[in-house]
């Protein structure tokens, strides 16, 4: 395993043009699918085959791995570039992603074993501190629990959860008094899969719950929660985690968003509202909700590749990056979130009663992009948190800076 590969450049940047366009060239395949990601509640295996090919599942595996190892702008670019096609289709990509990245600290053992075939991996699960119970054996674990969210289960090769470690009847605890919580990684194959997704919006993602009981996890596959993926060389696995952990939402939505307002371009210019002469672009109502709406994605865009870009360099060039920034890069993803449901709002009314048709692209649009904003992490608590960094205030626990270990050494 080569953990010394570095960016580069050139290269690097060859590799994640063409991701890019790939991604955009998929955009007319994954909406050809959308009728069945809605019906079955899930993404098509033959559609994820495709997206494996693209090297969409690997922007986040190393080099060093085989993987793109892709700077934060092209990440979120093409997860956008997905959500144009589908939000469910996007939503999964960043969420394998982040529950991807929980493998790169395991030990290299854990590594090879995941990664040993190749670097297209699809995961799933939860990163989140919750869920499960450890009990240590000899060579590992005994996990049981149950997960919310599995969003991508069925397509997952790997699911990723976190347990809390017991002796006995009492939780053990690190070397601060903490209670010691455990990241696992469990073959998909390993988990009980219950049919728990039934929603309005985003359906695709099949976000079902998931379970295991008394499962013996290697140690090889597991970690303290608190480990990072900090022993591979690269700004990306030196960002801190409000770059891109969050964040990565938020291009679900803008691409959503921009979905809805070409839907609403397109049908402008063959609807012919029964009280008006003209065609639908002819309403003069009509051209300014799609100017506002116009205005609120492009701005919420800007803002957050201007502070994606800002935190990028920083790192890059050695330095930590500064509690403001990080604050910023929250900031930029609730507030593109929450434009991106205003611009989509705007396309929705001036669609007329044709937005209410089920199946019609402004009303899956609709549906999807206030899903994405229904998640706590891109909440409009955010602001105010934001709002007390920003004046030197400390932004609680939600915004704290937080440093974590290397991952063991290889």
């Amino acid at each position: 395993m080569d953990v010394t590969a570095v960016e580069t450049g050139a290269q690097a940047s060859a590799e994640h043009r063409a991701l890019l366009e790939a991604a955009a060239a998929l955009r007319p395949v994954i909406r050809g699918y959308q009728t069945e990601i809605e019906r079955e509640r899930r993404l098509p295996a033959a559609l994820v085959a495709e997206l494996r090919a693209a090297g969409l599942y690997r922007m986040f595996v190393p080099r060093g791995l085989g993987g793109l190892q892709v700077d934060l702008l092209t990440f979120f670019r093409a997860v956008e570039l997905a959500a144009e096609g589908d939000g469910s289709v996007a939503w999964n990509l960043g969420t394998n992603a982040i529950a991807g990245s929980a493998a790169l600290s395991l030990p290299d053992e854990g590594i090879r074993e995941i990664f040993g075939e190749g670097p297209d991996v699809i995961f799933a699960g939860t990163i989140a501190p919750l869920g499960g119970t450890a009990v240590p054996v000899d060579g590992g674990y005994l996990c049981t629990g149950r997960w919310r969210f599995g969003s991508g289960c069925q397509e997952a090769d790997w699911m990723v959860g976190s347990c809390q470690v017991v002796e006995g009847d009492e939780p053990r605890r690190n070397p601060d008094g903490t209670p010691e919580i455990r990241r696992i990684l469990l073959p998909s194959g390993q988990c009980v899969i219950h049919d728990t997704w039934d929603v309005t919006g985003l359906r695709g993602t099949g976000s079902h719950d998931w379970t295991v009981d008394a499962l013996f996890v290697p140690e090889r596959r597991t970690q303290r929660f608190t480990t990072r993926w900090t022993r591979w060389p690269g700004t990306l696995y030196a960002l801190p985690l409000h770059a891109f952990q969050a964040p990565h939402f938020s291009p679900v939505a803008t691409g959503i968003a921009r979905a809805g307002l070409d839907a609403l371009a397109e049908l402008s210019g063959s609807k012919q509202p029964r009280q008006s002469p003209g065609l639908l672009r002819e309403d003069v109502q009509v051209q300014d909700w799609l100017g506002r709406a116009e205005a609120l994605l492009g701005a919420a865009q800007a803002y957050r590749a201007a502070v994606s870009a800002d935190v990028w360099a920083t790192v890059a060039a050695g330095r930590p990056a500064t509690p403001e920034q990080q604050a910023r890069c929250r900031l930029a993803a609730t507030h593109a979130v929450d434009s991106a449901i205003q611009a989509m709002d705007l396309a929705y009314r001036a669609g007329g009663s044709t937005s209410i048709e089920r199946n019609h692209p402004l009303a899956r649009c609709w549906r999807d992009v206030h899903a994405v904003a229904q998640n706590v992490v891109v909440g409009p608590e955010y602001y105010a948190l934001a709002g007390r960094v920003l004046l030197g205030l400390d932004g609680g626990p939600k915004l704290a800076v937080r440093t974590y270990p290397p991952g063991p050494p290889p």
